[in-house]
């Protein structure tokens, strides 16, 4: 089985709890961090220009993306342009759409040639990946993130989409793949299988990381001791 130290992908961790962050940052495993909006909301985050350069008093070096939040171009472009200033390693999360269904491919392609590292979020086709990697090939380092998450809860594998992916990608040195919205640390192993550069896995997930690569048979007997704990604890009896 995998262990951590088989792993060749790098691990993000995805959240907006500045605690959470500052733990990690200790971190080396992690590699680089992602946000966005709703899990700003989540974490009670109320000025998020001051969020954000807070967390970047603590994560100094490592890649990470802050998302714009408007839904007009020229709004969404202000945005992009002034985040980007906020630190080396910040990346600008844009979403493949606006709330109307729009293509961002201009907009992607306008700050990548201006030298803005883009992180290209909300994807879940490989259309979209096709039109994401033509805008961004030319431009500087940029992740293209796909929800491979949310297309399993469709019932769909994601995995052959994500190996398309990769192929897209592959004649394109300054893009690198993101598996976003993992459900497991399955889902680790199976970016990690077929050449995924990045993987983000939120807080709670990143918790169970220790059991990556544990001896099934010692899982078993944790499990029924615990089991065992828990009757003792609740007292029961018949």
């Amino acid at each position: 089985m995998k262990t951590m130290n088989d792993l060749r992908i790098k691990i993000f961790a995805d959240g907006a709890d500045e605690k959470g962050i500052a733990e990690l940052a200790a971190n080396p495993m992690i590699k680089g961090y992602t946000t966005n909006p709703t899990l700003m909301r989540a974490a009670g985050v109320s000025d998020y220009e001051a969020f954000a350069h807070r967390v970047l008093k603590v994560v100094t070096e490592a890649p990470i993306s802050f998302e714009v939040f408007a839904d007009e171009w020229d709004e969404m472009e202000r945005q992009a342009r002034k985040i980007t200033t906020w630190g080396k390693n910040v990346f600008v999360k844009i979403p493949i759409t606006n709330t109307r269904g729009d293509s961002a491919a201009r907009l992607m392609h306008r700050l990548a040639l201006d030298g803005i590292r883009l992180n290209i979020t909300g994807m879940l086709t490989v259309e979209q990946v096709r039109t994401s990697a033509a805008c961004l090939a030319n431009g500087p380092e940029c992740i293209i993130s796909v929800f491979a998450g949310r297309i399993a809860d469709t019932g769909v594998d994601p995995i052959p989409l994500m190996c398309e992916a990769l192929e897209i990608m592959r004649p394109h040195p300054n893009l690198e793949l993101l598996w976003a919205s993992p459900r497991e640390l399955l889902n680790i192993v199976q970016a990690d299988a077929i050449g995924c550069h990045i993987i983000t896995v939120t807080h709670d997930l990143l918790k169970k990381l220790p059991i990556l690569g544990k001896d099934l048979e010692e899982y078993s007997l944790d499990t029924v001791k615990m089991f065992h704990r828990d009757a003792q604890a609740a007292g029961f009896a018949l």
